[in-house]
């Protein structure tokens, strides 16, 4: 290691300066592996690989989340984009507290996020190699499937800021200003790794084969598309839609991956009526397993909904558990779908 690099080192040590001392270490990592030294270089790229993935299992298990970094850690929020007409947010922050990383999700999707997740962990190594883990991902399915907790759950565990597109302050009614306006969210995005959620990108990625369009769709769309050709940014580009079958069809392409968050099967419901409150305990007699059969066909959202509104019930009326007749109490009072 030259001299250089050791007072880099030392300087970015006595100021406690964790972005520099991390990029000292890829530096590090590159030296050696320049010199020939590749079993050493391996070995550190593994420490590092190691540290990032029990980093992540801590936060899973509720340990080290007082350690979460900040979100002016990362950029501030005065920084944010905002459109050129109106001077409105492009984007909004969904803050750590608000994200849920205990979701509930068939074995194979869970699968595939769990993939996600792991190769931006590992994201160095496979750099070594001349691989780039997924960056972008598409989520379909209903409505209230769980496409939009997925991707906080990703940013949760990655203790990524999570960033979502304001549909309503980027579209604009004058010509190219929409296209414009994206492009500044995506530029703004490059600054620091996050999650750029795009919820309900049907908004600005319909396909451009509408007959009954002026040319501002075509335009977003292909604005859209040159910028997720053009990503190359640490972070991660995650897209949902309700409306698979709407979206252009060269979107597909950009994604490295395309994923469909269906509707919740019995067992899933079943773990998801069951998903422990904070403050209140649950009553053991409760029969979920009855409970999962009739709610059988609805979204997780609803799943979620229904418990929350159960949980308010049993606090109003001064309870201190939860019991299946706070439960029945909604659903006799809602448009749950409900098997007989």
């Amino acid at each position: 290691m030259n001299s250089e690099l050791y007072k880099k080192l030392i300087k970015a040590i006595y100021l406690e300066d964790n972005k520099s001392l991390k990029k000292l270490a890829e530096l590090i990592i590159k030296n050696e592996n320049d010199k020939g030294h590749k079993k050493l270089a391996d070995d550190l790229s593994k420490i590092i690989d190691k540290t990032k993935q029990k980093t992540i299992k801590n936060n899973i298990s509720g340990q080290g989340m007082n350690s979460l970094p900040s979100y002016s850690s990362y950029m501030g929020t005065s920084n944010i984009p905002t459109s050129r007409r109106n001077n409105a947010p492009l984007l909004s922050y969904i803050p750590y507290e608000e994200l849920d990383n205990n979701t509930i999700l068939n074995e194979d999707v869970e699968s595939r996020i769990s993939s996600i997740e792991k190769e931006y962990l590992a994201k160095d190594r496979l750099t070594k190699y001349n691989l780039k883990p997924k960056q972008k991902i598409l989520f379909y399915g209903h409505p209230g499937c769980g496409k939009t907790m997925t991707a906080g759950r990703i940013a949760k565990n990655l203790r990524l800021p999570l960033l979502k597109v304001r549909f309503d302050s980027l579209i604009s009614s004058y010509l190219g200003e929409s296209s414009m306006n994206l492009r500044a969210v995506f530029d703004y995005c490059k600054k620091e790794p996050v999650v750029l959620l795009l919820d309900e990108c049907d908004f600005i990625a319909k396909s451009r084969n509408i007959n009954n369009d002026v040319g501002e769709v075509p335009r977003i769309v292909n604005m859209l598309l040159l910028l997720l050709d053009e990503y190359n940014s640490d972070g991660l580009i995650i897209a949902a839609t309700n409306l698979e079958i709407s979206l252009d069809e060269a979107l597909f392409r950009r994604f490295d991956d395309v994923i469909e968050i269906p509707l919740p099967t019995e067992k899933e419901i079943n773990l998801l009526l069951r998903k422990p409150f904070r403050n209140i305990k649950t009553d053991s007699k409760i029969n979920f397993d009855n409970l999962a059969k009739k709610l059988n066909g609805n979204s997780a959202a609803n799943i979620v909904s229904l418990m929350n509104n159960a949980a308010k019930i049993c606090i109003l009326k001064g309870g201190k558990e939860l019991k299946e007749n706070h439960i029945l109490e909604v659903l006799n009072n809602s448009n749950y779908k409900i098997n007989n």
